[in-house]
């Protein structure tokens, strides 16, 4: 099994907030795709230079235990494109680790 967690922003970068209807497509899309997801509603604030520039980020964190295959790698790395065009985004942090499920 394999973890997946995506930061989501909550604000676009001309700062307005992004539509709580934005965020519910993207938990249905990842549910329908892998029958489960999970979704924190606590704010973590983040903060990244670029270029010199510091940006500072509200996210909230999205999570899925899938079977670790090449496919579901795949889709995850296509997701995360679609994910950085739909909220705006320069870049968007997806990582994932190994897991054990007993």
């Amino acid at each position: 099994m394999r973890r997946f967690e995506i930061l989501l922003p909550l604000q676009l970068n001309d700062g307005s907030a992004v539509p709580p209807a934005a965020l519910h497509r993207v938990l249905d899309e990842v549910r329908k795709r892998f029958g489960a997801v999970s979704f924190e509603t606590q704010t973590i604030h983040g903060a990244w230079e670029n270029q010199g520039a510091v940006f500072r980020d509200d996210l909230s964190r999205l999570f899925v235990d899938v079977t670790d295959t090449p496919e579901n790698i795949a889709w995850f790395v296509g997701f995360k494109e679609q994910l950085k065009a739909d909220f705006q985004q320069l870049d968007l942090w997806v990582t994932s680790h190994p897991i054990s499920v007993h």
